[in-house]
């Protein structure tokens, strides 16, 4: 199977994993001369709050992708893929609360991944099922691969 694009999701919780999910897509990616997507799924008003933050025109219309390639998340992870030489492309996304990971599997199917990596953390069983997993829907219905960068 060849990899010619890894989509890495990345969401507002990921600052503690940023380095590792990093790491790992430049770890996957570089040897393959993949494509690495940048992919962040805003809720509605994180998306409304952040767009109002960086002072774009109220008047003009911004896309997700607009507003995503200045969050500072997604520049500093662009910037350290950017810095291995592997090529990377910035990609946003608006969902409802609590419907990131269909937000994610949609984008990858949508971006033609081949891969997918994604961050999260140890939770029980119980929390899971009471909470929800961003990175458990990925794991469970991407249409590719998934490696999963854990975090405490």
């Amino acid at each position: 199977m060849a990899i010619d694009t890894v989509l890495v999701a990345v969401g507002t919780d990921d600052e503690d994993r940023l380095e590792a999910v990093t790491s790992t897509a430049i770890d996957l990616a570089a040897p393959a001369d993949a494509t690495v997507r940048l992919v962040h799924v805003f809720e509605r008003e994180e998306y409304d709050r952040v767009r109002e933050q960086l002072d774009f025109d109220p008047d003009s219309e911004v896309t997700p992708d607009e507003v995503v390639k200045r969050h500072l998340s997604i520049r500093k992870l662009g910037s350290a893929i950017d810095d291995a030489g592997v090529d990377s492309t910035w990609h946003g996304r608006v969902s409802k609360k609590n419907e990131e990971g269909e937000k994610l599997v949609e984008a990858a199917e949508e971006l033609g991944a081949d891969l997918v990596v994604v961050g999260g953390r140890k939770r029980s069983p119980t929390g899971k099922a009471l909470f929800g997993s961003t990175a458990q829907e990925v794991l469970l219905n991407a249409p590719c691969p998934v490696t999963f960068v854990r975090s405490e």
